[in-house]
């Protein structure tokens, strides 16, 4: 990709950004936010013809594509150094850039921004997990859902506080989450939620903080090494319970299992961000009771207890 496509930074964080914002670049995934309409070109055309397609479409770059698989990208600044030297007639496989930085549609929204500040170009090729192109991400395409989802969730929160003041302000409820092998589309939603009911019970926020790192990683343990399962949490006065139990396979070593940095997670699922071995460990690092059940071939069960008085915090 160009220099004449890159842009200055999303000003955004994934570390100290607002606590809405960050919970939305963590929940929404690119698939969610990128475009879809993607125009394409194809490598037997000419450099000519992409600079037609550029300035009828008023694009600054379109990926090359031969059987729905990304191959290569021609951009403005490609055109312009096929019109300085005299190649403008020539094919575009002979002259397309290969080496591209893409992304994939079920990484989180936080990738991406990540991506956008550190190459800084104006749009990304996003391809699915069989590497086929379906989509396209901009700046323009981040801001904008940003803007839509934060809209949406002010909506959502006066409608809450309107129709369930008393439901939201109860000290004790039940909420049960399922989770499904490798569905990262949903993988997050169980602490999302949790995290915000403990906020409109007014807990206090390190107390919030311990709970959501427990359900978070639990959650993400569930979609990643288990056939599927279910979160279960239990607000009382005095404490938050948070139970995870999957159909399997189990864990064969529950005390390796708890070791920090050991992991089982294939080369895919460490190719997305997650796998670092840290998931059991850091649940009961946060928690003040810790309880864990597992048979291969039959399950897991991981109970985790937080106390609203605990002197303990999440480092």
């Amino acid at each position: 990709m160009s220099d004449s496509e890159k842009l200055n930074d999303i000003p955004i964080s994934s570390v100290d950004s607002p606590s809405v914002v960050l919970e939305l670049i963590h929940q929404l995934k690119i698939k969610d936010v990128m475009t879809t309409a993607v125009l394409s070109g194809n490598k037997k055309q000419t450099m000519r013809h992409i600079q037609a397609l550029l300035r009828e479409n008023k694009v600054a770059g379109i990926p090359i594509v031969e059987d729905n698989k990304l191959i290569g990208l021609v951009s403005t600044e490609d055109i312009i150094n096929a019109l300085d030297k005299g190649y403008i007639n020539s094919l575009v496989e002979e002259k397309m850039t290969k080496d591209i930085i893409h992304l994939q549609d079920d990484m989180p929204l936080s990738f991406a921004i990540s991506y956008i500040n550190k190459y800084r170009y104006g749009r990304f090729p996003v391809l699915n997990k069989n590497s086929e192109l379906v989509g396209i991400l901009t700046s323009s395409d981040v801001i904008r859902s940003l803007l839509i989802e934060m809209n949406r969730e002010v909506l959502r929160l006066e409608k809450l506080h309107k129709d369930s003041v008393e439901a939201a302000y109860s000290i004790f409820s039940e909420m049960e989450f399922t989770t499904t092998h490798y569905n990262f589309e949903t993988a997050g939603r169980a602490s999302t939620e949790i995290k915000k009911a403990l906020k409109q019970r007014n807990f206090d926020p390190k107390l919030i903080r311990r709970v959501a790192i427990a359900c978070y990683e639990l959650e993400i343990n569930q979609v990643v090494h288990s056939n599927g399962g279910a979160m279960r949490c239990s607000i009382y006065p005095d404490k938050v319970i948070v139970v995870a139990a999957d159909t399997g396979p189990g864990i064969e070593d529950v005390n390796l299992a708890l070791k920090e940095g050991y992991s089982t997670a294939n080369e895919y699922i460490r190719s997305l961000g997650f796998g670092a071995g840290m998931g059991l460990a850091n649940t009961k690092r946060v928690s003040d009771e810790f309880t864990i059940n597992s048979q291969p071939g039959k399950g897991t069960t991981v109970r985790s207890v937080v106390f609203v008085n605990s002197e303990k915090d999440e480092t």
